[in-house]
């Protein structure tokens, strides 16, 4: 009887409700730190950009062209955004397009060439006034001219093309007005035109 009473003992201790409990409550902490850990760190959602902006100034000319194509964007204060001062105000020239320069990427071991020619310019703030978009035909490796897109969108509450257009640079050295509009106190675009206007420092 002593031997069987020991057994039993010996049973009840394998299976202590103590250590059932304290082992539940570590998977409850362990459930509630990854539950944190997913908080902390959300997610991305796919398809989601959030360019810092609320305007977006976008130059293109044709794929795989290797001439230079410069953009000049003037702001209220008369402050200008190009290549040798890319942030004036609450303008930014985002990315710098030399043509087929610096346009090559190295990825395991093999030379990619990427074809895009694009300018990019945001406003990253609402700045009542006008704004002057200049393109300028700043270096040539074909000799002939350039067809040269010029979009600009209004990125906040929601996108919206405010304007997009096509003109022609004839040859190296040739600058043209693309756009002049003004942006009004509340974010709305008005008085959009193309009156000539000089931006590009010479020297």
């Amino acid at each position: 009887m002593a031997r069987l009473a020991a057994r039993s003992t010996r049973g009840r201790s394998q299976y202590d409700p103590f250590t059932d409990l304290l082992f539940n409550a570590l998977l409850g902490f362990t459930f509630l730190f990854l539950v944190a850990i997913m908080f902390m760190n959300p997610i991305a959602k796919k398809g989601i950009i959030d360019p810092k902006a609320e305007y977006i100034i976008t130059i293109t000319w044709p794929d795989n062209n290797p001439d230079d194509i410069d953009a000049w964007v003037e702001d209220p204060n008369g402050d200008l955004v190009w290549f040798r001062n890319r942030e004036a105000g609450l303008i930014h020239l985002d990315r710098d397009d030399r043509g087929l320069v610096n346009d090559t990427l190295e990825i395991n071991g093999r030379i990619i060439q990427n074809p895009l020619n694009q300018e990019v310019v945001t406003i990253r703030g609402v700045v009542p006034g006008e704004y002057v978009v200049n393109v300028h035909y700043y270096a040539s490796e074909t000799g002939q001219p350039v067809s040269v897109t010029v979009r600009v969108d209004k990125v906040n509450p929601s996108l919206e093309v405010i304007y997009y257009d096509t003109l022609t640079l004839d040859h190296k050295g040739e600058e043209k007005t693309a756009l002049r509009f003004k942006i009004n106190a509340d974010g709305r675009v008005s008085d959009i035109n193309r009156i000539p206007k000089s931006l590009v420092v010479v020297g």
